[in-house]
């Protein structure tokens, strides 16, 4: 059985930029994956020793969008990049659900840690 696991990053760049970002290919391909191909509502997500496939669920433009991956037994498991600006200070913050099996949360946890850092630097911010 999975967790929900939610983490929130500082982003602060506009959220269409960040969208970009999250929701294209070329923008995946600069900060998730090493390549990626689209077909249909497939994403296929190539690394350097291994590939997987995501079907897009959903997505609302500079808002949030959702993935499944295709290997997944579990349906109600997903992944979903969430974009909250806050009205009164304008910051924008990236949220991110996951779900990962509670002996590997730690790892999990670095590993988007260490992708929302690709992200950034991607983005020209810290």
């Amino acid at each position: 059985m999975k967790e929900k696991l939610e983490l929130e990053y500082s982003v602060n760049v506009s959220p269409g930029i960040l969208f970009s970002r999250l929701s294209t290919p070329g923008g995946l391909a600069e900060w998730f994956a090493d390549d990626i191909y689209v077909e249909d509502d497939v994403f296929k997500f190539k690394w350097t020793e291994s590939e997987q496939q995501a079907r897009l669920l959903n997505r609302k433009k500079n808002q949030y969008i959702r993935f499944q991956w295709i290997d997944e037994p579990d349906n109600q498991s997903f992944f979903e990049f969430k974009i909250a600006k806050d009205e009164l200070t304008g910051d924008v913050a990236l949220i991110i659900t996951d779900f990962v099996h509670s002996e590997e949360k730690d790892d999990a946890i670095e590993l988007w840690d260490t992708q929302i850092s690709n992200l950034k630097l991607a983005l020209g911010v810290s």
